[in-house]
């Protein structure tokens, strides 16, 4: 048999456990920003970069995320009018149930019991 020469070669990418590279965030954030400002597809600069377009549009999407501010939740107060027994009282839940009942206070316990 004959003798098999192997040479191993370091690139110095470094890669996870399946293999993938891992990219520093550094040049994670410099390629987001050529995208943005290459006038290409997300598609289109993926393919010229080498890089999976999922993998692409993940940065994109948690860059994104991550540089929205958090809207502050505003509430209002209501005036309700004055209830009478001829006027059922309806609640619409956020998973589409709906309660109806005879007064406001039937309803808000139907509605702690669900919650239960």
């Amino acid at each position: 048999m004959g003798t098999i020469t192997a040479e191993v070669v370091d690139t110095g990418e470094q890669r996870d456990r399946r293999g993938r590279r891992v990219l520093p965030r550094e040049r994670r954030l410099k390629l987001m920003e050529a995208c943005r400002a290459s006038g290409l597809t997300m598609a289109e600069f993926a393919r010229r970069e080498a890089i999976n377009y999922t993998t692409l549009a993940g940065w994109m999407a948690r860059a994104g995320r991550e540089a929205a501010p958090a809207r502050p939740v505003a509430f209002a107060r209501v005036q309700l009018p004055p209830i009478t027994a001829a006027q059922p009282v309806e609640v619409r839940l956020a998973d589409g149930t709906i309660v109806r009942g005879g007064s406001p206070e039937e309803v808000a316990a139907v509605v702690r019991a669900l919650r239960a």
